[in-house]
């Protein structure tokens, strides 16, 4: 019952420096130039324009503008240029960069890369440029660092993503991999082995994760997750605090990644008897989060049924109802906590509902007439010789009055 969340980590964004449109088509003959950009940094440029000239650069036979990716192409009359790079913003008489003596040939494609990381373009550079320039590749080369670790963490995260998926549909797998002749023992122990596997599978990567990237909430709420199904609680209930502590630091705190962990911490709380304290962390989760408020409180009263608290049960199922009516299975959780507060009627000889039971149960088979538990809940209004008002024909073993 337990939600992954698809949040990953934002790239860092590399530094680069400033950098940059089309004449005319030419007539008669030609040949063609194509190249690559590169800024003082090493990395791509991504604007500007690369110009064919015939004087030095002053003037320009033919300009292409730059791709996204730093590339350039175009066709050109035969003869031999000046190939010059203009940022966007550089006046018509200057230039970045430029490089002599380029021929372009008649039915050839000629390949002439402007890459101004060499070193004669950055002997040209001023002493503050340079300066600059070095501050700058510092930069860069720890950001490419930084994102290279954050590429692995998303990858780290997609796959945990799938684990929690795969342990949630354990029960189905053991059927399918045991067959329809399988005892409920051999099934129950092959979907503990499932889960376990699993889980086990998140914890390692997250241990490993939350070391290479303390200060990520979205790991340690994961690392949460695997321990809850491996029922190390103490463990679970310290790695969702240490992602509720990070968010709270957060100059933009992440609703799902708090509403996880408060959910997470509910479930610890209610599965280690703590029940006040599971009910208000359910109750945070839904403050924190509201789109996944009914969410939160279902599961609450899952846990609750789980552990066969039907005080608390109730209490959750009602809290849930009130949030989203339309859940079927809300109505039969609450049906199941009130149906063993009934009483006996000796006289009468039959079981006595307390309030609220029937009507939960009714309100099932109005939304769910078919659904998974209908059966069995109509087998408990029969026993209450109550009258099924939904998901039943009444008339369907009566003779039509002529």
């Amino acid at each position: 019952m337990k939600r992954s969340i698809s949040l990953w980590l934002g790239l860092l964004a590399l530094a680069l420096l400033p950098a940059l449109a089309q004449t005319p088509a030419p007539t008669g003959p030609t040949g063609k130039i194509h190249g690559h950009v590169t800024n003082p940094t090493g990395a791509s440029t991504n604007s500007g324009t690369v110009s064919l000239s015939t004087d030095g650069g002053k003037s320009s036979k033919f300009t292409f503008t730059l791709t996204a990716t730093g590339d350039y192409s175009g066709e050109a009359t035969p003869g031999t240029y000046t190939v010059v790079f203009r940022q966007l913003d550089t006046p018509a008489d200057k230039m970045v960069d430029s490089i002599e003596g380029v021929k372009v040939l008649v039915g050839q494609d000629v390949l002439q890369d402007i890459d101004m990381s060499r070193k004669e373009f950055v002997d040209k550079l001023t002493p503050d440029q340079k300066k600059q320039l070095e501050e700058l590749k510092k930069h860069n080369a720890e950001a490419m660092k930084a994102n290279e670790v954050i590429r692995n963490l998303n990858a780290d995260l997609r796959q945990v993503a799938q684990d929690i998926k795969d342990a949630d549909s354990a029960h189905a797998t053991a059927i399918q991999t045991l067959g329809a002749t399988a005892t409920r023992a051999d099934i129950d122990a092959k979907e503990a082995e499932i889960r376990a596997a699993k889980y086990g599978e998140v914890e390692t990567v997250m241990l490993r994760d939350t070391q290479a990237k303390a200060d990520a909430s979205v790991l340690w709420a994961q690392l949460g997750q695997a321990q809850i199904g491996l029922k190390k609680y103490d463990e679970a209930e310290a790695s969702y605090k240490k992602a509720l502590a990070l968010e709270a630091e957060s100059k933009k705190p992440n609703p799902a990644i708090q509403g996880l962990s408060n959910s997470g911490l509910g479930e610890i709380y209610a599965r280690t008897g703590k029940i006040p304290e599971a009910t208000a962390a359910y109750d945070e989760a839904a403050k924190v989060n509201p789109t996944q408020a009914a969410f939160y409180l279902k599961n609450e009263a899952v846990i609750y049924f789980q552990i066969q608290n039907s005080d608390a049960q109730i209490a959750a199922a009602d809290e849930a109802i009130k949030v989203d009516p339309t859940q079927p299975i809300l109505y039969y959780l609450k049906g199941q906590g009130l149906i063993g507060k009934s009483t006996f009627d000796a006289k009468a000889g039959k079981l006595i509902p307390p309030p609220g039971c029937v009507e939960a149960y009714q309100k099932y088979l109005e939304l769910a007439p078919t659904g998974t538990y209908a059966g069995e809940v109509k087998g408990i209004l029969a026993q209450f010789d109550q009258k099924i008002t939904s998901g039943i024909n009444n008339n369907a073993n009566t003779k039509k009055k002529k």
